[in-house]
């Protein structure tokens, strides 16, 4: 179940917000510091998200305001969290897929609902993240390696048709694309977020 947390910063802000009981102990990225790069990116008054995928669960910070975000929402949706509960072999079968994104939609679902009690209606958040998860996935949707990489959602989308093909039986080399359930489950994740939270495109920086 998703989670969101009020991210303004205390008199003396802890480096990373804290998590809900049932994540991961440790996330290894700092949300507030992942924040503050992103907003580094952005116009003046723009609103921002920044995403870090640990492996058991998402970090979605959002705001405004260039120090601190507004909120943190915390998603059980970790890339192998997600293959270890959906997918039984190195690649998903077109079922074990349908099953994956019916429940991910529904967690995606629930977030949206609490990211936009902070986000005013009629805005739109950039979507920035340092993953180098998801620089492999730009990678492998063809977008050239840059210190400033942007992954669109028709680039990810096409990307995902050629998971679905190699889940439908086309051999994965052939697509050129990992056989790796940890890396099918991150795409469906991703792929889910950009769609229904929404975002138009993930902006890719080099960590800090």
């Amino acid at each position: 179940m998703s989670e969101s947390t009020p991210a303004q910063p205390p008199a003396s802000p802890p480096a990373t917000p804290p998590l809900p009981a049932g994540a991961d102990e440790t996330p290894d990225v700092d949300i507030a510091e992942l924040y503050r790069q992103a907003h580094g990116q952005a116009a003046p008054g723009q609103w921002i998200t920044a995403l870090h995928m640990a492996p058991e669960h998402c970090l979605l910070a959002t705001g405004q305001e260039p120090a601190w975000p507004s909120v943190v929402l915390t998603l059980a949706l970790g890339p192998q969290k997600t293959a270890r509960g959906f997918f039984r072999s190195s690649l998903p079968t077109p079922l074990e897929l349908e099953t994956a994104i019916a429940s991910v939609e529904d967690e995606v679902y629930a977030a949206h609902v609490r990211h936009r009690q902070w986000v005013p209606e009629g805005t739109t958040a950039l979507l920035f993240s340092t993953d180098p998860a998801l620089h492999e996935i730009a990678t492998l949707a063809g977008i050239s390696p840059a210190p400033v990489r942007v992954l669109s959602l028709e680039a990810m989308e096409r990307l995902f048709n050629r998971l679905a093909a190699v889940a439908q039986g086309r051999p994965a080399a052939h697509e050129g694309l990992p056989a790796n359930p940890a890396f099918a489950a991150r795409l469906l994740v991703l792929r889910e977020l950009m769609h229904h939270m929404p975002f138009a495109a993930v902006t890719l920086l080099q960590e800090a």
